[in-house]
């Protein structure tokens, strides 16, 4: 199997892009053919959780995400220690396809 090279791309801001985005509610739909990851804000108090920013991503780019997310974390965690979320391990947020055994309902 012949290895491909990487290309090397620089990255740049471009000037129209807005100031930085805090989330503390990702939201993650998908289509067959793109994700959606909608970025909220939710205050105590609030009765509603605002959208932010929405990114649009085709499969592959959304499994790349994942990879290099999963990469970052890890990375992270070795550094500062393990991150843990309370409360929010089988939390959905989102539209999704409710299962049962394994099938859809």
């Amino acid at each position: 199997m012949q290895r491909q090279s990487m290309q090397k791309i620089q990255v740049q801001l471009g000037d129209s892009i807005p100031d930085e985005v805090y989330s503390n509610v990702p939201i993650i739909n998908f289509t067959p053919n793109e994700f959606i990851l909608d970025f909220a804000r939710f205050s105590p108090g609030m009765t509603k959780a605002k959208i932010h920013a929405r990114v649009i991503l085709n499969p592959a780019t959304a499994k790349g995400l994942q990879k290099t997310l999963e990469m970052a974390m890890k990375n992270f965690e070795t550094k500062f220690g393990q991150v843990n979320i309370s409360g929010q391990e089988d939390r959905v947020i989102g539209f999704g396809v409710e299962r049962e055994n394994g099938e859809e309902k």
